[in-house]
């Protein structure tokens, strides 16, 4: 009788899941942002959350909640109840370099969500303000090697991948510069500007505007080759530093347990909207290349850039504040 009721209940489950996907989305959708408005992931995110809401037919309302080098947003994804009203951006500093650098961090990043698609692929780039005294890497690189210590780089934050993308570069060229970490790309890209740090290592669609309007100077790019919108910024692979040269990528993730039928909506949703035209041009404009991949596929990339920053951080001896 026991066995029968519990068989039952379980029967009962699966029909008012079943009824939620059928149904699904019957309100709005939150898209939480691990960062701050004005980097990167707010950007690719928020081209893709205007057109996502007209094709599943509900808003999609974007909720940035930065920190933590975007850990605080992506602990609450993995929180948020698995009924596909709450999704999130997941980045290699999510999913990667913070768990790699955190043991203690509250979320696992393979276990705790499960993949939508990746959305996008971007360069990452060094930039410098129009007063450093640098027009090309070989005048940037004299100014760093006669002033160790004394030049800071700024990120979007401690153990984020622009972090790891620094401590690469430092490796790599045998240089010390003063890592300066913000509260996201957006505040690190103000005091760039503004010449209260140096340079700053970036990805591209939050710097591109800055770089187009000659506020910023792109000194080198992470990316298979050179850049049509900048045929005279070299690749990091160009200039002898392969390590340097990987880009950076967003994707989709929904939490645990989130019904596998409305991960299917939300994929094709998603996948249909990265094929429009506009959506890929406005990507583009903004430095970033459309993706969609499967979930399955999404899985896998998060799974191997994890185990790559578990080793860059094991052999760096990096470690976040309090961890």
């Amino acid at each position: 009788m026991r066995k029968l009721t519990a068989l039952a209940i379980a029967a009962l489950l699966l029909a008012v899941t079943s009824v939620q996907a059928q149904t699904y989305p019957a309100k709005p959708i939150r898209l939480i942002i691990p960062f701050p408005p004005g980097g990167t992931t707010d950007i690719v995110g928020r081209i893709v959350a205007e057109k996502l809401g007209k094709e599943l037919g509900q808003p999609v309302i974007v909720e940035n909640r930065g920190g933590g080098g975007g850990s605080i947003g992506a602990a609450a994804i993995a929180k948020a109840e698995p009924d596909g009203y709450t999704i999130g951006m997941a980045t290699v500093s999510t999913h990667a370099v913070n768990p790699a650098c955190n043991p203690k961090l509250g979320y696992d990043p393979v276990r705790d969500f499960m993949p939508i698609t990746n959305v996008a692929h971007t360069p990452n780039v060094l930039t410098v303000g129009p007063k450093f005294p640098a027009s090309d890497f070989k005048q940037f690189m004299t100014e760093v090697r006669n002033n160790p210590g004394k030049l800071s780089y700024a990120t979007s934050g401690t153990c984020s991948i622009l972090h790891m993308v620094g401590e690469q570069f430092k490796s790599a060229t045998r240089t010390f510069v003063l890592h300066i970490p913000y509260r996201g790309s957006g505040p690190a890209l103000n005091d760039l500007l503004g010449g209260q740090v140096d340079m700053m290592f970036d990805n591209l669609p939050s710097s591109i505007s800055h770089i187009k309007a000659g506020k910023l100077r792109a000194i080198a790019i992470a990316w298979p080759k050179r850049l049509d919108a900048m045929p005279e910024v070299p690749t990091f692979k160009e200039l002898g530093l392969p390590q340097v040269n990987d880009p950076a990528w967003y994707g989709f993730v929904a939490p645990p347990k989130t019904p596998a039928e409305i991960v299917s909506k939300l994929h094709h949703a998603t996948v249909k909207v990265l094929g429009m035209p506009d959506v890929r041009d406005r990507m583009m404009a903004n430095g970033a290349q459309a993706i969609g991949n499967t979930p399955a596929e999404y899985a896998a990339e998060i799974k191997l850039e994890l185990e790559k920053m578990k080793d860059l951080v094991n052999r760096q001896g990096i470690k976040l504040d309090g961890a």
